[in-house]
């Protein structure tokens, strides 16, 4: 299918095969038609995509990160660019999961959006009980959750649980225990062993694992010798980390065996095809999506096109195949 937008085509057709290659895949019990979704918090529930292209177009949208009650984030300068990326400081600024099952998700629903909804908490028992509201949905309106237990721009909470093996194992069971639905969990990459993280998780019950979180880093304005944003740091995302994104996803798919979502620094096909070599099973666009809102889509051409002049007949196929032993 091919996408259209003021500026014209996204992509063209796959050529090289009889039939373009198929992109199905399935995440830790999420289906879907192709492996690139949003990364959580850089579309918000989605609205503003969908003003652009069909939200089904998606692979997946993860949505803003939820807590259970609304929180009101960080205050403000939130966000600074950086040489090839940007900080963000937002705080997880969110309505809460009472807004999101009365508004956002009936009206995903009613796109046809493939819902992944990232979960955050300050305590594990408030994780949980974001798990267990979420089975108020109507069926089918959530596919997955992830939890994130790794931003870096929260006073507290998240981080805690994304540095400390034993509370990331801890978070993950009892969200294990509280829902059904099938569970991403979203590790830090401010660890020293993601490896070590990634088996833990897998150990405790999670379907998945989604890497990376942003980069703690900062920015100082000279002119006021104080830090840009008024957190003082922030988490980095955008171009400048994938080696690092790719190198850890490349860690923890040799140490799970459970699917890994690549995140960082997605902003083409040739980028999503590298990290699916590394051994994702789904890639996740997030900072691309600010410069150019038609990312995802134009990501999913680019890697349709590519796979299809490699003459591969499934993305299954080149999941992991840059690995020793893999393929050959």
């Amino acid at each position: 299918m091919r996408v259209t937008d003021a500026r014209g085509t996204l992509g063209s057709a796959a050529t090289g095969l009889a039939a373009p290659p198929d992109l199905s895949i399935d995440v830790g019990g999420i289906r879907c038609a192709h492996p690139v979704w949003t990364a959580s918090g850089c579309c918000g529930y989605g609205r503003e995509l969908a003003a652009l292209y069909p939200l089904h177009e998606l692979g997946a949208i993860c949505v803003k990160g939820t807590a259970l009650t609304a929180w009101t984030g960080n205050p403000g300068p939130r966000v600074a660019e950086t040489p090839a990326g940007m900080l963000n400081a937002i705080g997880l600024q969110n309505p809460g999961v009472g807004h999101l099952l009365r508004e956002d998700l009936p009206w995903l629903a009613a796109q046809g959006a493939n819902v992944v909804v990232n979960v955050v908490g300050r305590t594990v028992e408030e994780y949980a009980a974001v798990a267990r509201r979420l089975g108020e949905a109507p069926p089918a309106a959530v596919a997955g959750i992830e939890l994130n237990i790794s931003c870096p721009n929260v006073k507290e909470g998240g981080l805690q649980f994304g540095g400390d093996l034993r509370a990331a194992a801890e978070v993950t069971a009892a969200v294990r225990a509280a829902t059904r639905l099938p569970l991403i969990v979203k590790l830090s990459p401010n660890v020293a062993d993601v490896a070590a993280f990634a088996a833990a998780i897998e150990r405790a019950g999670a379907d998945a694992v989604s890497l990376i979180n942003t980069l703690l880093g900062m920015r100082i304005d000279l002119e006021r010798r104080r830090p840009v944003l008024a957190h003082g740091t922030g988490g980095l995302s955008g171009p400048a980390v994938k080696p690092v994104a790719l190198r850890m996803v490349w860690e923890a798919a040799g140490a799970v065996r459970i699917p890994v979502v690549g995140v960082g620094g997605i902003a083409s096909g040739r980028d999503a095809a590298e990290f699916l070599l590394a051994g994702a099973s789904a890639v996740q666009v997030g900072t691309a999506i600010f410069r150019d809102p038609w990312a995802p889509v134009r990501v999913r051409d680019e890697l349709r096109d590519w796979l299809a002049g490699q003459g591969v007949r499934s993305v299954r196929e080149v999941i992991g195949a840059a690995r020793p032993g893999v393929g050959t």
